[in-house]
């Protein structure tokens, strides 16, 4: 059975930085990781490292739990825990949980059987069955969906804020009705961008009208069925705020089943930044969220407390963006006036 004695000779390097080079890759030279990682698999020496990691109950994984995988907005937080996890001598799990109950718990096992060092949370709940083995689960980062009432180190950004600067950005081009196309009722998100939304309205000396905010559920077909929702409503806005890509893409499709033009007839705006947001027609004005910076903070903060590093407490709050495209210009009326 191969020894770290036998990929040090191999590689012609000394035991200390073998040692390095499998647990700690960012503090060795590339050339030497490269010699290093060649004569562990000439060795076999991997399963031994593997035995090792088991014997001392560390997996040097970490598992991340994502409610949709196919849900185009996890795939660069996704990169960035991966990056940082490489870099560091870990591996990543991703869990996709559908936001089934039965499927988080079985996850939950990976964690009670050294499986996992760690979880990353991207679901805004923590996993079913978590409460009653609180006090032995190891460490939990929330990313994205901030879990409070559990005091869980959350990395994000101000859902509030952003909210804002996207209705700022429509009541600068001249829009006074606003509607506001939500994502689940009791959905952390949902509640916090509403809450900015209501807050610019405010302050801007406009009134919120209940008419013009309605439920969806962060989905395209719930983009689309908001807005028709509205038209049998007969509360039409000028402008449609949407607490995600996603719904705002639904909303252009809606408009322009309907035969309307924008941002001519109407204005949209959404928040995420997903890839497909500057694909649409036209594309989408939105509020960016640095996804992979989300990932990378998460995963520092993450291994920090797996290593016993000093870890500062609170959260971690990244700055948003607005993105101006071609979805948001000045209502019809303003155009008229100026012509």
């Amino acid at each position: 059975m191969a020894t770290i004695e036998d990929v040090a000779r191999m590689a012609g390097v000394s035991i200390a930085t073998v040692s390095r080079a499998i647990h700690h890759p960012g503090k060795v030279a590339e050339t030497t990781r490269k010699k290093v990682n060649a004569a562990i698999a000439k060795t076999g020496f991997t399963a031994n490292a593997m035995a090792q990691s088991l014997r001392s109950k560390s997996s040097k994984m970490i598992l991340a739990m994502v409610p949709d995988i196919s849900n185009t907005f996890f795939a660069n937080i996704l990169l960035g825990l991966e990056a940082v996890a490489t870099r560091r001598g870990y591996g990543l799990l991703i869990g996709n949980t559908e936001n089934d109950p039965q499927t988080e718990a079985t996850y939950l096992t990976y964690t009670r059987s050294n499986k996992a060092d760690g979880i990353v949370l991207m679901t805004g709940h923590l996993p079913f069955g978590a409460a009653e083995v609180r006090q032995h689960l190891p460490p939990i980062v929330a990313a994205c969906e901030e879990i409070c009432e559990e005091s869980v180190p959350f990395v994000g950004v101000d859902n509030q804020h952003g909210a804002r600067t996207a209705v700022h950005h429509l009541v600068e081009l001249g829009h006074r009705r606003i509607a506001y196309i939500s994502g689940p009722p009791n959905n952390i998100l949902s509640s916090e961008r509403r809450a900015g939304y209501e807050l610019a309205l405010r302050q801007s000396g406009l009134t919120v009208d209940p008419e013009l905010t309605l439920d969806g559920d962060f989905s395209i077909e719930g983009g689309r069925l908001a807005v028709e929702r509205l038209f049998i409503r007969d509360a039409l806005p000028t402008a449609f705020f949407c607490a995600n890509d996603d719904m705002a893409i639904g909303v252009l499709l809606a408009l322009s089943q309907r035969g309307y033009n924008v941002p001519g007839d109407f204005s949209v705006i959404g928040f995420d930044d997903i890839p497909f947001s500057s694909c649409t027609t036209p594309p989408l004005t939105t509020i960016r969220q640095p996804r992979r910076l989300i990932g990378e903070a998460a995963m520092t903060k993450m291994l920090d407390m797996v290593e016993g590093k000093p870890v500062r407490t609170g959260a971690v709050i990244l700055p948003v963006e607005l993105i101006i495209r071609g979805s948001t210009g000045a209502p019809r009326e303003i155009d008229r006036e100026s012509d």
